[in-house]
Formats: C-alpha cells, structure tokens, sequence
C-alpha cells in the first residue's frame, strides 16, 4: 500500500490537505501504542503512518514521493544546475536577508508562493510526459522554494515574537 491509499487519496500532486490530515488523525487514534494489545507492533505502524503524512504534506515532498513510485526519485539530493535559476534563488535569498519589515516578508512570501505554483505547474507537465530528468530537476527547485518559505514564515514569527528582532539577525 503506497502513501496515497493509506489515506484515501488520489495518487496525483493536488490532494485535499484537509482530507489528508482528517484521515491521518484517524489513523493515529486507531493505531495508537497506548490502545493496542501490540504496542511494539503499533508503534511500527504509528511510525509508518507519521512518516507517509509526513511526505503527502508539502507539495516538494509528494512531488518527490511521486517519482519514488514511478523509481523515478534518484539523485534528488544532486544541485541545481541551472544558472538561470540559481541566479534568481540567490537574489530571492538576498531579498529575505534584507527584509526589514512584516510588509517586506510578506511581499516575499507572494513572490516565493509564485515561483512554487510556476514549479508545481511544470512538474505536473513533466511527469504527464514522463520527462523524469526534468521533473527531478523541477523537485529539487521546489525543494529549494519550501525552505525558502519556511525560513520566511520564522522569520515572521521571530519578527513578531520580538519586537527587539532584527531581521539581520543570523537564523
């Protein structure tokens, strides 16, 4: 059984997050090692069910858990070597290392947000036309994206946690 059935979901990159994470709470009551006669065996199952919700929740993940199925998913931790787009990560990286308000990450945050929907958009393509080269080079820039956002969204808590926070700040 793959990620996808053990939720009850469509093996497609857009799946219903609300529908993912509803059918993840049931499982982990069902299997939880404090109701089971087998606690060893549940907490292996626990374990399973931690770790597929774990791939199914950001659109990099699944992405990538997509070509695992296909045994398409090697050499997703090889760089980018596409110039053109590494030149736009390092001015988007600058962008957020000279943010000095909640506007100016928010305004970040869209444009990140945009070049993950163009991603998306691509890999869909890629993968329909089993273009795998270039569908494991679109993971590995989605990849790049979701750290991108993550790093913008403690950036924001950080930022609003403390009023004393500078965005130079190393985080």
């Amino acid at each position: 059984m793959n990620h996808f059935e053990l939720f009850n979901l469509p093996v497609v990159l857009d799946i219903n997050l609300d529908v993912l994470k509803a059918e993840f709470l049931k499982l982990q009551q069902q299997y939880h090692p404090d109701k089971a006669e087998d606690k060893d065996q549940a907490l292996i199952k626990s374990s399973e069910i931690n770790q597929a919700y774990k791939a199914l929740l950001n659109v990099d993940s699944r992405a990538a858990y997509l070509l695992s199925l296909k045994k398409q998913d090697y050499h997703l931790d090889q760089s980018i070597g596409d110039f053109e787009f590494l030149q736009s990560a390092l001015e988007i990286r600058e962008q957020l290392d000279e943010a000095h308000s909640a506007d100016d990450l928010q305004s970040l945050k869209k444009e990140v947000q945009q070049w993950i929907d163009g991603l998306v958009r691509e890999f869909k393509i890629d993968y329909d036309d089993e273009d795998w080269a270039e569908a494991r080079d679109t993971v590995r820039k989605l990849r790049f994206f979701q750290k991108v956002l993550a790093d913008i969204n403690k950036a924001e808590d950080r930022f609003l946690d403390d009023e004393d926070f500078d965005l130079d700040d190393e985080f």
